[in-house]
């Protein structure tokens, strides 16, 4: 729920730093689109090209702690992409 920036997983609350919160946001805006990690560095951190990416990777796999690890899925060599509900 982006009003309330409240985040629920199977109907219980899942707390989420703000940072993941964005992190989310970025993939459920484009679901099931490749996000590189590069374009979410600049997106989510506003940081420039040439930074660290494993950031990301440490941000994604905490988000996937959290929201189940099947939601966001790793395309090797890219990024990420947030699964399409079947």
């Amino acid at each position: 729920d982006t009003d309330s920036m409240e985040v629920r997983v199977d109907g219980r609350l899942v707390p989420l730093t703000p940072t993941e919160l964005r992190l989310l946001l970025e993939f459920t805006a484009a679901p099931g689109i490749v996000l590189e990690r590069t374009t979410l560095l600049e997106r989510v951190w506003d940081y420039e090209w040439g930074a660290d990416t494993r950031v990301v990777d440490v941000h994604v796999q905490r988000l996937r702690a959290k929201i189940g690890s099947g939601r966001i899925e790793t395309v090797r060599g890219f990024g990420y992409k947030l699964r399409r509900p079947a």
